[in-house]
């Protein structure tokens, strides 16, 4: 613990963005702390708002007894941390013994929130201004407003077009971006993120939506001719068969089910995404495969075992990302009261892979698993 304190001090200054304090020991009042750096009379405080039930309550600390707050959150609350600042990112998971394991990568962020004591909760789309798929889908009154009782659904729109920000210095201006939505279904996601990327922000976008159902198609594409949309189109076909274009910039995938995730994966490493956006959702797989006398104890617990697995799964899909040649993090997508399907893989394409195949191999080993992503990538092609 004294090692995540000291790592944690020399980020308590104006170039930290945020820290998030989050993964309950048990069930708790407090869900979640997240802490930013404010001015308070010209004096840098840190302020943390912790989220109780659906309120959140603000307080304001100084740099040494923020500290002994984060110490006592990470010892009795909470298990896993997570740091950003303008010249690294720091993930800690701490054991209910106090030990503390550390990841630290040293990469330059872009500083996104002000040192503003009171700050208004910006959206990407804001209340005010009607846009059209958003007034159909219900979110929004003809007028602009919120409807209340679909704020989750305006928060998630939002929170999914934070992700696409954040990823912009990846996407090419100078040409066409082809954008693929594997599983896409009714499409509100695929609608924010073309009215974000073509109609706020300017780029030359070519996206395609794929789903199985028929009858979702037609509609989809109904509503994209209403919109104007003219270089979104909705097709009809699975994941593992799709061969309708040779190069893919970015691929989105949302709750798409069980292995259908990896052979979205496999589909956007072959044809060199530099973005993956995944949601995985009902990880089936290995929870057929794992056997393991050592997990016996837990494993035997059928919630428990469900769970395991999918995040063993995620955690496989990572480390082979990662060992192709993506920078990989796994981030909360949306709060777990509005969806148990809360994780989101983003995977940035760079020119170093990870030397991490032999530690990916104990863990496959140890699991007694092997992975439908890692079978699609046994020819040698990609591994």
């Amino acid at each position: 613990m004294e090692q995540l304190k000291s790592v944690i001090r020399e980020e308590l200054n104006e170039n930290l963005d945020y820290i998030i304090i989050s993964n309950q020991r048990k069930k708790d009042d407090i869900k979640k702390v997240k802490i930013r750096p404010v001015m308070i009379k010209d004096e840098l405080c840190f302020q943390a708002t912790q989220t109780v039930g659906k309120k959140e309550i603000h307080n304001n600390y100084g740099k040494d007894e923020l500290l002994l707050k984060i110490e006592t959150w990470m010892r009795e609350n909470f298990k896993q941390l997570e740091l950003i600042s303008t010249r690294r990112s720091i993930h800690a998971l701490v054991s209910k013994k106090g030990k503390a394991t550390i990841k630290i990568k040293n990469e330059c962020h872009e500083k996104k929130n002000s040192l503003s004591h009171n700050r208004k909760k910006e959206y990407i789309i804001e209340s005010g201004k009607p846009i059209d798929f958003l007034v159909d889908l219900g979110v929004m009154t003809k007028e602009g407003r919120i409807v209340h009782a679909k704020y989750d659904k305006f928060r998630q729109i939002n929170r999914f077009l934070e992700f696409i920000e954040d990823i912009l210095p990846h996407l090419p201006k100078e040409r066409e971006v082809t954008i693929i939505d594997f599983g896409c279904g009714k499409s509100y996601l695929t609608f924010a993120m073309y009215h974000y990327l073509k109609v706020m922000k300017g780029y030359d976008i070519n996206v395609i939506g794929l789903d199985l159902k028929e009858d979702v198609i037609q509609y989809c594409n109904e509503l994209k001719e209403r919109y104007g949309y003219e270089k979104l189109r909705f097709l009809q076909g699975d994941i593992e068969s799709f061969e309708g274009v040779s190069h893919v910039d970015m691929v989105v995938t949302l709750h798409a089910c069980d292995t259908a995730t990896d052979y979205a994966i496999d589909k956007a490493v072959r044809w060199g995404a530099s973005v993956i956006l995944s949601v995985p959702c009902c990880q089936h797989e290995l929870n057929g495969q794992m056997k393991n006398e050592m997990l016996e104890p837990i494993m035997q617990y059928g919630l428990l075992r469900e769970r395991f697995c999918a995040i063993a799964t995620d955690g496989l899909r990572a480390q082979l990302l990662e060992m192709v040649g993506y920078r990989t993090q796994i981030l909360e997508f949306i709060d777990m009261e509005h969806t148990p399907k809360n994780l989101l893989i983003r995977a940035i394409k760079t020119d170093k892979k990870a030397k991490n195949k032999e530690e990916y191999e104990r863990l496959r080993n140890f699991l007694g698993v092997e992975p439908t992503l890692e079978r699609l990538w046994k020819d040698g092609t990609i591994v």
